[in-house]
């Protein structure tokens, strides 16, 4: 009863918020201090950045507006990191741009809400250890091929061309800049490269001061006081409302939900990804440890509530959330009045706010590009494996040139190939005489029959160890150790001692390498199979295929009966011939 009362107790603590763990640990003034100062700062640098990314995705910019407040608190107050803080990200730019073309903003809703459920059941399914499997090559190709992506959509209004609307894919996008290119604006590039150059000096020289709210507010004064023919969030998508809007639900049916279906597992795996991915980072600054079901579940919940208020979706935030940490916060109170804080500025700002020119916004984007784009890595690995290698250009081609529907698809075939191929390369089916020259420095104990301790194998057996899971990546391998050999063996012991787990192919392939040795007369022996697999051979009918008396708990017990048999064997045979 203990037992069972401690793996609840241990099952529901995954997904206690990490705002009632701290509360619970005692919160004093100064934790509420730091707490403070850094929600404010983040939440002040988080308002351009909310707008940019909704513009950037073709929507108005009080969409990224109502995601940073709605999504974010609701992030930090269910999340299971402390310090995470939630919102609209780059990562995210190029898959609604692309389902807003195809599906407006209504199908996007419908979308992020199905990704939502499903970053829930994924939480309460323990989906969260799971994901930390992608490969690096994976994750980096998605990156870099989003942050070029981002970087591209962004040519427009940085040098503003008199283009009505960007097509989704990135050729197309390119085609149309060079047709254009005549229609740019020397104001809107000369706003739009020094709110870059400032962002970057900031950067480089006083990283304390956050550049992009420099940047944006410089160009928004200078735009402001000398009425510069400049395109502003005003002009394109009118004023900024200064509330939330009255919550609602998307319009679905089941032709929609079809539709965008795929659209919603790719917003799901990127969120859960660019969340446990700022969760970790987070972990290794601060050196706590995040609950990954518990933030998974948090998103999903934060991505709905994003939507019934006119949001798009979220998750976290690695630059925010890396600031946040950096002024100190404390706990997922700084994440909540980061989210308060955006609300004020709506509240009380939002006329100023719409007088920031696209120009300077679009600045900001590149800089965030860039930042994305982990150049350093992508070259690491270009050097690397050949395998890896492969894998990063593929889903960084998939990414760019096609969209990041087909990218997480690929990305995930791509990661369940590679992780078959490492696993097939750990599994091997060796010869046990070979084992005796390479255990040589081992000293075995006296009566540990499950090692060789002799290298009197008779000629007529041949005996083979699998190393590793026996799946059906590695089934046709003994098949294989069999065609190799020179002479026929008499009987075939097959060592499982080092066999995890079997699959019903490995399975299957047993009964059908049983089935081959008894057509060319080789006596099919196993040992050592652990007490584990031994229910599940039974069951499954191997131990018929086989022979019941063919099972040996070791090795020794295999080679003495397959001595006795051939001792018999050869004294019929002399019998014969007198």
């Amino acid at each position: 009863m203990f037992k069972l009362f401690t793996q609840f107790a241990s099952h529901y603590q995954d997904y206690v918020p990490k705002s009632i763990t701290c509360l619970r640990e005692g919160y004093s003034k100064q934790f509420f201090f730091n707490d403070l100062i850094a929600g404010v700062t983040v939440g002040i640098i988080s308002l351009p950045l909310a707008m940019a990314f909704a513009i950037a995705s073709g929507l108005p910019p009080e969409r990224g507006l109502f995601t940073a407040v709605v999504a974010g608190f609701l992030i930090s107050l269910l999340g299971g990191s402390r310090v995470q803080i939630g919102g609209p990200t780059g990562a995210y730019v190029v898959i609604v741009y692309s389902v807003v073309q195809r599906h407006g903003y209504e199908g996007l809703a419908l979308a992020t809400i199905l990704a939502g459920l499903l970053l829930i059941v994924m939480g309460l399914t323990r989906c969260g250890v799971l994901l930390k499997f992608i490969p690096y090559p994976v994750t980096t190709g998605f990156t870099s091929g989003i942050a070029l992506s981002l970087f591209s959509g962004q040519i427009k209004d940085f040098f503003g061309l008199k283009i009505p609307s960007l097509p989704a894919h990135f050729l197309e996008k390119w085609h149309l800049y060079i047709k254009t290119a005549a229609t740019w604006s020397p104001l809107a590039f000369y706003i739009g490269i020094a709110s870059l150059a400032i962002i970057f000096f900031m950067r480089r020289f006083v990283p304390r001061v956050p550049g992009a709210i420099l940047a944006v507010l410089l160009a928004t004064l200078v735009v402001a006081f000398l009425d510069l023919p400049v395109d502003t969030i005003e002009k394109k998508f009118g004023e900024i409302p200064r509330t939330l809007p009255l919550p609602s639900f998307p319009l679905f049916s089941i032709e929609k939900i079809q539709a965008v279906f795929p659209d919603a597992i790719t917003i799901a795996l990127l969120g859960a990804i660019e969340s446990l991915l700022s969760a970790l980072i987070a972990d290794g600054m601060t050196g706590h440890r995040h609950r990954s079901n518990g933030e998974l579940v948090a998103q999903g919940f934060a991505n709905i509530g994003s939507i019934i208020f006119g949001g798009i979706p979220a998750t976290g935030a690695i630059a925010r959330t890396a600031a946040n940490i950096n002024l100190h916060a404390k706990t997922p109170v700084a994440g909540m009045l980061h989210a308060i804080t955006v609300l004020l500025i709506m509240l009380f700002f939002a006329p100023f706010a719409s007088k920031i020119p696209l120009p300077a916004l679009a600045a900001v984007l590149i800089y965030v590009a860039w930042n994305m784009s982990e150049v350093e890595h992508f070259i690491d690995i270009l050097k690397g494996p050949r395998s890896d290698a492969v894998v990063l250009v593929i889903t960084f081609l998939a990414t760019v040139l096609i969209d990041l529907t087909v990218a997480t698809q690929v990305g995930i075939v791509l990661s369940a190939i590679l992780f078959l191929k490492r696993m097939t390369n750990t599994t091997s089916v060796n010869v046990c005489k070979l084992l005796l020259k390479e255990n040589a420095h081992e000293h075995p104990e006296k009566y540990d029959s499950d090692i060789i301790f002799r290298d009197d194998i008779p000629r007529e057996v041949a005996v083979f160890e699998i190393n590793g899971p026996f799946f059906f990546g590695v089934a046709d391998l003994l098949n294989e150790e069999l065609r190799q050999l020179i002479e026929t063996p008499k009987f075939f012991i097959l060592r499982m001692r080092k066999v995890p787990m079997i699959d019903a192919t490995g399975i299957k392939a047993l009964k059908q390498f049983a089935k081959k040795c008894h057509q060319r007369n080789i006596v099919f022996l196993i040992s050592g199979v652990r007490e584990e697999l031994k229910a599940m051979i039974v069951k499954s009918g191997v131990e018929e295929a086989v022979g019941q008396k063919h099972f040996f708990r070791n090795l020794d017990e295999a080679l003495a009966y397959s001595k006795i048999h051939l001792e018999h064997a050869l004294f019929n045979k002399e019998l014969q011939e007198v």
